[in-house]
């Protein structure tokens, strides 16, 4: 049975758990590996982000800055060069879009995809009612006394080191085992600088420094997140290991722009498994998608 939680949020509360909530991205950014560079000017994302919510989108999630596979972050070695998005270039980014969205939709839930608390902070000021941190609060030490503070919806996301590590890191022999570990500890961390259980969603963090052939059994166990006690999100769409499952079967490279069907299906999966709320670039087939699932899930007594 998929547990119901009461997710408090800026200034409203989610019921999470009756059905799945659809979180649709809005990427502000020239270089997301799917649709880097379509919504970059604030117009376009904002014009995106109402798309999304006419298309039945819950949330909006709205990013200034690519946490791809090699790209650089903040905190990294004092010997590489500077983060790619600094805090100020991010917020230009970001703010517009936020405050465009919410003078054309008032009521609309939107959220802020960061790891920097200054960003956060000023996302939140403009009517932000939920930060999705990628790094659970791991690469800004500041991050989670700020949204203990601004008393916000936060999404705290596994990830395993950064960026420009992912692909060498060592295969985990239980991958769904150490997240579970790992998540128990970043919660921890959260509860000891002052954010409080209810306002706290957690994502496995498919893709984020696992390897391809770890995102697949992540998916088929992700009910054992469960035992944490706290509301899930999950993130499949278009991302590599889809792609790569479909290679095998076709014999060549799918790049993100040909992974919707396979998407559509590591989504119905993670419902299954547990997921109260799925992110995804394509909202109108997964809010139909959700729906049928939710239906499943109701008929089935889970």
């Amino acid at each position: 049975m998929r547990p119901h939680f009461s997710w408090r949020l800026r200034s409203r509360e989610l019921q999470l758990g009756e059905r799945t909530l659809v979180m649709g991205v809005v990427n502000v950014t020239p270089d997301s590996f799917f649709d880097g560079g379509n919504f970059f000017s604030p117009q376009a994302a904002i014009e995106h982000g109402l798309r999304l919510l006419d298309e039945g989108a819950d949330i909006v999630d709205v990013g200034g800055e690519s946490t791809r596979p090699g790209a650089q972050v903040t905190g990294e070695s004092a010997t590489t060069a500077p983060p790619v998005v600094s805090e100020e270039e991010e917020s230009q980014r970001v703010l517009p879009v936020i405050e465009g969205l919410l003078r054309a939709r008032p009521g609309a839930i939107l959220s802020i995809d960061t790891y920097k608390a200054a960003v956060a902070r000023a996302a939140v000021a403009a009517g932000a009612e939920i930060v999705n941190d990628v790094s659970g609060f791991q690469w800004d030490p500041q991050m989670a006394a700020t949204c203990a503070e601004l008393r916000c919806g936060v999404v705290m996301m596994h990830t395993r080191g950064k960026p420009r590590q992912w692909r060498s890191l060592p295969r985990q022999a239980n991958v769904s085992k150490m997240i579970v570990h790992d998540l128990a500890n970043r919660v921890q961390v959260a509860f000891e600088r002052g954010i409080e259980r209810s306002h706290i969603v957690l994502d496995p963090g498919f893709g984020f420094g696992k390897n391809f052939e770890e995102n697949y059994p992540l998916l088929a166990h992700l009910d054992e997140l469960q035992r944490l006690g706290f509301p899930i999100l999950a993130g499949t769409s278009r991302k590599s290991f889809i792609g790569r499952v479909v290679a095998n079967r076709t014999g060549k490279d799918v790049p993100p722009s040909e992974r919707l069907y396979g998407s559509l299906a590591a989504m119905v999966v993670s419902i299954l498994r547990g997921a109260h709320i799925v992110r995804v670039h394509d909202v109108k087939p997964a809010v139909e998608a959700a729906t049928i699932t939710d239906e499943v899930l109701r008929n089935s007594g889970h």
